[in-house]
């Protein structure tokens, strides 16, 4: 039996090494509005910064995150970066934060992150942590209306290749490892807590979509409540004729299901409205004096 009890345990311990694949990165909002600010502060520098979490299955965590100081070169600077990361690691600690360690974001600029130093940073990571991604955050696209945020990490046989430093054409071949299979890709899953979400829901509710929204619902509920009771005063009436005695008036001002609900002013949404409008007609004017000089070029290449 004791043999049996072993062979399980062994059993279920080479099971959990055999981590299922990374399928996703969930990441706070709070964590995201923290690298985005760090990014844009410093832009067009290049930044950094620590990313902590929980490593669960298929689901990489990211509950929170803090910025590196600015790297120099100086040596003794660098230590005090290192000292910096291990008391900020300290500190969440004692709060009560998740304090592990899941990787690193960095901002970039015009989508130029794909270097040396970024494969070379993944290897560190590696040594001490089986699964880490690298948030990349790109400022100068965000201006431009797109969100630039993504999850990467190093394939694994772009890894074992490194491993070996031999980077030649017939090892690439054989390996069949091409320029776009160096990273790959992770979704990103935005997560917010229960209260941060009841918050946003409190904020939402000032809106003007949502003002009109509760208004119809109002309004609906009401005529339904109308209806109901028309139908039972009726009902009502109908035993009164029977019984020859007056009937009642099918409506009763006094009755508050028919005092009339008071509609939002539709002034705010007629200027968001016409804002709008001013946005498309400027985006139409640039865009079509685009169309006309590729129309000038087009027709300039053809003679």
């Amino acid at each position: 039996m004791a043999a049996n009890m072993a062979r399980s345990f062994l059993q279920v311990a080479a099971t959990e090494e055999v981590a299922s694949p990374l399928r996703v990165v969930q990441i706070e909002g709070l964590a995201i509005l923290k690298i985005i600010k760090h990014c844009k502060e410093f832009s067009p520098a290049l930044v950094t910064g620590q990313l902590l979490g929980l490593d669960v299955g298929s689901v990489l965590e990211v509950t929170n995150c803090f910025p590196f100081p600015i790297r120099e070169e100086d040596e003794e600077i660098e230590a005090e970066g290192a000292n910096y990361q291990l008391e900020m690691m300290r500190c969440l600690r004692e709060v009560n934060v998740d304090n592990n360690t899941v990787g690193w974001y960095q901002s970039t600029l015009f989508g130029s992150y794909q270097t040396v130093e970024l494969i070379e940073t993944f290897m560190n990571y590696q040594e001490n942590i089986k699964r880490c991604v690298c948030i990349i955050y790109d400022p100068s696209r965000s201006n431009q209306g797109v969100l630039a945020l993504k999850a990467l990490k190093l394939s694994d046989a772009f890894m074992e290749l490194h491993r070996k430093k031999n980077f030649t054409g017939e090892t690439l071949r054989e390996k069949n490892l091409s320029w776009v299979d160096i990273f790959e890709e992770i979704p990103i899953k935005v997560s917010n807590s229960a209260l941060i979400s009841a918050f946003m829901t409190e904020l939402e509710a000032d809106t003007p979509v949502t003002q009109f929204q509760f208004y119809y619902r109002s309004l609906s509920r009401q005529q339904s409540q109308q209806q109901a009771w028309l139908q039972k005063r009726r009902a009502e009436n109908a035993a009164r004729k029977a019984s020859g005695e007056d009937p009642l008036p099918e409506e009763d001002a006094a009755n508050p299901i028919f005092k009339p609900l008071p509609e939002p002013s539709r002034l705010e949404s007629f200027l968001i409205t016409n804002q709008i409008s001013n946005y498309c007609n400027q985006i139409n004017g640039v865009a079509g004096q685009s169309f006309n000089r590729l129309y000038l070029m087009k027709a300039l290449h053809e003679e």
